[in-house]
């Protein structure tokens, strides 16, 4: 059977990165969603284990000093992680689990496991970022102008990346992240061995 792998898609803001994960997971059942741990409070109709791993402080700081999170970042005033148990668990049944992350976040994992799959979704131009950015109508002038900025700095870092897709239009972009799958699928590190499932007739599909 082949092994699942863990697919990091990131970008600056504007990008467009929740729009294309919400689509490519509804056209693909074998796309999970990595459910991140966090300390702060259940939202209405939230559940644990599904929305969020709900923890205490107390409880994160543990996970971090006994190394069981990919990568961690305090964001205002609650920590945010990502576990490596759900992580792997859903590797090994052969998901492929989806993380849709800052370029900060990415890099930390990349440091930890290697084996991920890196992908970094563009803007077609700068123009259209800010344009998008402008149009959610929930940032300040300020607002936008930092996040432009952090998206001119952010783009130095897709060197460190295995792909990139430009999100023009939201179907091309999951179209291009797909055929990565598909390409992802066959490489041989994927399979425990591939030479015995032949043997034996099974599908490695």
């Amino acid at each position: 059977m082949s092994k699942g792998f863990l697919l990091v898609l990131s970008g600056p803001s504007g990008s467009g990165k929740g729009t294309v994960s919400e689509a490519l997971m509804a056209k693909n059942e074998e796309v999970k969603f990595s459910t991140s741990v966090t300390t702060r409070k259940p939202r209405v109709m939230e559940v644990d284990g599904e929305n969020y791993f709900f923890k205490t402080e107390e409880e994160f700081k543990e996970m971090v000093k006994n190394d069981e999170l990919l990568e961690y970042a305090h964001v205002h005033t609650n920590y945010y992680g990502t576990p490596k148990e759900f992580v792997f668990n859903e590797i090994e049944k052969g998901e492929i689990v989806l993380l849709e992350i800052d370029v900060q976040g990415a890099l930390q994992i990349k440091e930890k496991y290697k084996e991920a799959v890196f992908i970094f979704l563009l803007p077609p131009t700068m123009e259209e970022l800010k344009q998008r950015i402008v149009n959610r109508g929930t940032e300040s002038e300020k607002d936008i102008e930092t996040r432009f900025t952090n998206a001119f700095k952010e783009l130095d870092f897709v060197g460190e990346y295995d792909y990139f897709v430009v999100n023009d239009k939201v179907e091309q972009a999951v179209e291009d992240i797909e055929n990565i799958i598909a390409a992802e699928k066959l490489r041989v590190k994927r399979y425990n061995d591939i030479k015995k499932d032949i043997v034996e007739r099974r599908s490695i599909r």
